[in-house]
């Protein structure tokens, strides 16, 4: 079967279009391929004034989409893809009375629609800003990588991105002492599959440890732990954003192998890393909480913002 061609296209709009509601003069209609699952069109006749009119039939611009598919199948069909992304149709009232009606097809690519694929640039660019920020808090110990998780078509992980990894980094903490750093590497990824200029769920988060308190056995766990406080960050609603509002927020319970810590807590850091595609992102410190540093605290205050503060200025950390 011949593949389906922009003249294909022309006849069945002219068909579909060859009988305009009264008063229309012009017509126009913007439409989209698919994009990461989704597509658009939007559009319709104008009176000689640029007004909307009313169209007696309500499928036409699902007709108009059955069109654009099978137009972005045809051009698929040989062989070198669609190269196009967005159609515009323009429709004419012909001067002359029982003349055909103009009716064009404009098809054309628009960068900023289109999904980022696999091998997009920007993945390894956030790496490389990410990784540069860490070297120069310390020496990060390149065979560790905490990581999970098997990516989709799109290379992407429950992080929405290639990258769902902990970093484990031997530096000086704020009072000049040695301590171990774990921090997620990939939160701020931007998303694969979609378009939009956003740094994955806009943060990273770190845990801080004393240099010697923790064996390899230890940082595995931890590390993994981090792995899985990162995914409930990327499930949850704007968490970073809840971060920076109260400062600090109790965020999750803590198994039994964690003892004696009960609780996760995230709250603010002054760390920024800067340069990523899309603008920084910042540094949410992850924090281990004892039930004792807990016991009389109102936990059932919203995010335990309260008992999250107090904890902090016990510990002398702000947030």
């Amino acid at each position: 079967m011949a593949a389906y061609t922009t003249d294909d296209a022309m006849r069945e709009l002219s068909q579909l279009l060859a009988k305009p509601p009264a008063g229309a003069v012009s017509g126009e209609w913007d439409a989209t391929t698919m994009q990461a699952g989704h597509s658009s069109r939007t559009g319709g006749f104008r009176d000689a004034h640029g007004g909307h009119v009313e169209e007696s039939r309500p499928d036409s611009l699902s007709r108009i989409a059955d069109i654009v598919e099978k137009l972005e199948a045809g051009a698929a069909d040989g062989g070198n893809g669609p190269g196009f992304n967005k159609v515009v149709i323009r429709w004419k009232k012909p001067k002359i009375p029982f003349m055909r009606a103009q009716v064009t097809i404009e098809t054309s690519f628009d960068p900023s629609i289109a999904p980022r694929g696999v091998d997009d640039p920007v993945y390894e660019a956030a790496a490389s800003v990410r990784r540069a920020f860490w070297q120069a808090r310390g020496a990060l110990d390149d065979a560790f990588a905490a990581e999970r998780g098997t990516p989709n078509s799109y290379n992407q992980t429950k992080w929405f991105g290639p990258h769902r990894r902990v970093l484990s980094i031997r530096g000086r903490g704020n009072d000049g002492g040695a301590v171990l750093l774990l921090a997620t590497d990939g939160l701020s990824t931007p998303w694969a599959g979609i378009s939009e200029p956003e740094n994955g769920v806009e943060c990273e988060l770190f845990m801080e440890f004393d240099d010697s308190a923790l064996d390899a056995e230890g940082i595995d766990s931890w590390g993994n732990l981090l792995i899985s406080i990162g995914d409930l960050v990327a499930d949850g609603h704007r968490v970073a954003r809840d971060v920076e509002r109260h400062g600090a927020i109790l965020f999750c319970r803590l198994t039994e192998d964690y003892q004696p810590f009960q609780r996760i807590m995230l709250s603010r850091d002054n760390g920024r890393i800067e340069g990523l595609p899309f603008g920084a992102v910042p540094l949410i410190r992850v924090t281990a909480v004892t039930e004792a540093e807990l016991a009389g605290q109102d936990l059932d205050e919203e995010w335990g913002v309260t008992a999250a503060k107090t904890v902090l200025a016990g510990r002398g950390l702000t947030g």
